[in-house]
């Protein structure tokens, strides 16, 4: 079974930098994609970027383009997310997602397998 494991949450002044991860195991199929979400408290889960491992192909959020990188390290299975420029609304628990297909998604339901949540805290 798939298994998407998330790390790399922190503390981080605001302006400041961290990057996580996302470990995927049990992947048997080369048409998936891995999304990065967030969530808020007292918001909605909003997919923030992702990356197709078909093509490579990525999608951005408004809110974090230009100051979030998404990558892969196919040989070790592994999606990042570089975080920079770190602001107070950045603030929330980040999950990691993989759905089916070579199409990026940012919306909830059409994920496949969710990995856990990793808290990033950025104070002002």
């Amino acid at each position: 079974d798939v298994q998407l494991q998330a790390s790399g949450g922190g503390l981080v002044q605001d302006g400041g930098s961290l990057r996580l991860s996302c470990a995927a195991s049990g992947i048997t199929y080369a048409d998936y994609h891995i999304t990065w979400f967030r969530q808020a408290p007292g918001k909605e889960r909003e997919g923030i970027s992702c990356i197709s491992h078909s093509d490579g192909s990525t999608y951005y959020a408004d809110s974090v383009k230009g100051r979030f990188t998404i990558s892969s390290d196919n040989a070790k299975n592994t999606v990042y997310l570089q975080m920079t420029t770190l602001k107070s609304e950045d603030t929330a628990v980040y999950y990691c997602a993989l759905s089916w297909g070579s199409v990026c998604s940012s919306y909830t339901y059409g994920m496949d397998y969710w990995g856990n949540g990793t808290l990033v805290t950025v104070s002002s």
